[in-house]
């Protein structure tokens, strides 16, 4: 079954490709290089064909495959604009929502949905209060993301939501590092936290799922 979602993946990846670069630049004509069509494919067919190896068969799989979709384009937006848009975070709550909730209906798991849900709350809400006390720490964005990094970790358990979140905090941190040493950054320059998230919460699943 993973082949499956992976040559989904693959087959979806030059679509994923150009929603990423209209997105980043704005542009509703923007079209993406050949370069960025490859490479988007193959993350994308690894992103969404892990998806089975996480849940087995079961609706919870849609939701990491979606999950993973998105995870692909919030990225190289992030990273090309300093942006994680809303028109791509919502609707993969949704959802991820809605097939979490179908996965209880089938499975009776209504105890890792609750969690899920529960997950997604507090994520979000201490994003929300990170913010606050630090604003140029997280953006509107990064604490939406929390969000769904939420509902996607804590489906699998709270251990794993805290090991994403906290691996995602120490890749920005030491990529951050390693801009400033290369002189490609300074001590002040903003910095995209959304693809060190999604590497963190990426690196928790697949050790859950080992």
């Amino acid at each position: 079954m993973s082949w499956l979602f992976a040559a989904a993946g693959l087959a979806l990846g030059p679509w994923l490709a150009a929603v990423t670069v209209r997105l980043a630049t704005r542009d509703p004509a923007a079209r993406p290089g050949p370069l960025r069509v490859a490479v988007t494919s193959l993350v994308a067919a690894a992103a969404v064909g892990a998806a089975p190896l996480l849940t087995g068969d079961r609706p919870a799989v849609l939701a990491f495959a979606w999950s993973g979709g998105a995870a692909v384009v919030l990225a190289g937006v992030d990273l090309a604009s300093h942006r994680l848009p809303d028109r791509v975070t919502f609707p993969a709550v949704g959802v991820v929502t809605a097939a979490l909730a179908a996965d209880a209906a089938v499975t009776g798991a209504w105890g890792a949905l609750l969690r899920a849900v529960a997950a997604g709350g507090v994520a979000y809400l201490l994003g929300t209060a990170a913010r606050l006390v630090q604003p140029r720490g997280l953006g509107g964005g990064d604490v939406k993301l929390l969000g769904l990094l939420g509902l996607v970790l804590g489906w699998v358990g709270w251990e794993v939501l805290v090991a994403g979140v906290s691996a995602g905090l120490l890749i920005g941190a030491l990529g951050s590092l390693l801009l400033v040493l290369l002189g490609r950054a300074g001590w002040r320059t903003a910095v995209a936290l959304g693809p060190p998230l999604l590497a963190g919460a990426t690196v928790a699943l697949v050790l859950s799922a080992a």
